[in-house]
């Protein structure tokens, strides 16, 4: 197993912690750049609030509703499922270069999962409290639990954790729609209101708030915790198979899996989007997010597969330089959208919460994803590392990079 496991570290070409190699998996870089896209579209809607008209009414235009509609069936519940994968790949990589370094593996995870942990904590109490830095670090503790086990195996149980969680949200959402009363417009509104007013006001008002949203969504981030757990499984059983490392030999599997997953992925995030958008009401969303749950993954496969295909092609091949460049500097760019964006909607800054539609908002999330995209090309060619990436690097080596 351990002569196997070098054989494995010899091909890989990830630049991590202890390499003498300048290379990296681009594939690697590529997905994480694709998914930094995804992310944002997710995140900046939900940082920047519902739109409240001037009146104080909850207001939505057909066009912010589309916007909405497209956001739930081609983006929710895919990017973080594409994150998490990686996150398990990466993993395979890392233990490799601990390996290769001839140093223990576990002190290095302990301490890069200890920096994440505090790069969370810092991220979701000052700036978004959907932050997913603090699962990833608790979750990193799973996975270096299994860290032996067989890729087979973590398929199925990756398998079995997404069922389950797919199981707890219908089940849920069933009891939500026969036994709960439709929420009222007007209370819905005023708690909108609350929420605003809390974002809109001073910096302790901003922290309590994220305070209250951590503490109240504690119970959901421990079910899709599982969720994302499966994902880590996936990525560490491809991880293990060398799946990223010469992706052209897979080519013909790639395009099946487009054709295969692309219509059962996009089916289950119509349903969903119905439960979550409209027509159907409020009491549906869970029943439509179980859905999606099962589904999710065929997408997000299917996002991957289409991806990596259409970069090999030549026009394709432009738009690669891009976005592994934005890939090396994943984390940097991750938190450096929560920065703009607690500058422009809350108290810390312009305090625009709720002043603005889906519609616009996603303008924004392209404007500012191209703007990152060219800065990251700028950076990369000045210096190896992002900053938030030099300082893993360095918790992680316990010492300067």
């Amino acid at each position: 197993m351990r002569s196997s496991r070098r054989t494995q570290v010899s091909r890989a070409t990830e630049a991590l912690p202890g390499s003498g190699r300048s290379e990296r998996i681009r594939e690697i870089d590529l997905l994480r750049g694709f998914a930094l896209l995804g992310i944002l579209l997710v995140n900046l809607p939900a940082m920047a609030g519902p739109h409240i008209g001037p009146e104080g009414e909850l207001s939505v235009w057909w066009v912010d509703e589309a916007a909405d509609w497209l956001v739930t069936v081609l983006v929710s519940a895919k990017f973080y499922l594409l994150f998490s994968f990686l996150f398990g790949y990466s993993f395979t990589l890392q233990r490799a270069s601990a390996e290769r370094a001839g140093v223990p593996f576990a002190p290095r995870h302990l301490r890069r999962l200890s920096c994440l942990f505090l790069l969370g904590l810092v991220h979701g109490v000052f700036l978004f409290s959907g932050d997913v830095l603090l699962v990833y670090a608790v979750l990193s503790l799973v996975l270096f639990a299994v860290r032996d086990i067989e890729p087979r195996t973590a398929v199925r149980a990756a398998a079995c954790l997404v069922i389950g969680v797919a199981v707890c949200l219908l089940v849920w959402g069933l009891s939500t729609v026969a036994y709960a009363e439709p929420m009222n417009p007007r209370d819905r509104t005023a708690a909108i209101q609350e929420i605003a007013a809390a974002y809109q006001g001073d910096f302790g008002s901003v922290v309590r708030a994220n305070l209250g949203s951590l503490h109240d969504s504690l119970g959901w981030s421990v079910l899709y915790g599982a969720d994302m757990l499966a994902a880590f499984l996936v990525g560490l059983a491809a991880g293990k198979r060398e799946l990223l490392t010469d992706t052209g030999r897979h080519r013909a599997r790639m395009v099946r899996i487009v054709v295969r997953a692309l219509p059962v992925g996009l089916a289950g995030s119509v349903f969903m989007a119905i439960c979550r958008n409209g027509p159907l009401d409020a009491r549906w969303y869970d029943v439509g997010s179980a859905v999606g749950v099962l589904t999710a993954p065929a997408l997000t496969a299917a996002y991957v597969c289409g991806l990596l295909l259409l970069l090999r092609s030549r026009p394709g091949g432009r738009a690669a330089g891009a976005l592994a460049g934005a890939g090396r500097l994943a984390l940097t760019h991750y938190l450096t959208q929560s920065v703009v964006m607690a500058l422009v909607f809350t108290g810390y800054g312009l305090a625009w919460y709720g002043r603005h539609g889906t519609a616009v908002l996603l303008v924004g999330c392209f404007a500012l994803y191209a703007a990152q995209l060219a800065y990251g090309g700028w950076l990369l060619r000045h210096v190896r590392y992002g900053p938030a990436e030099w300082l893993l690097r360095a918790a992680t080596l316990a010492r300067r990079p």
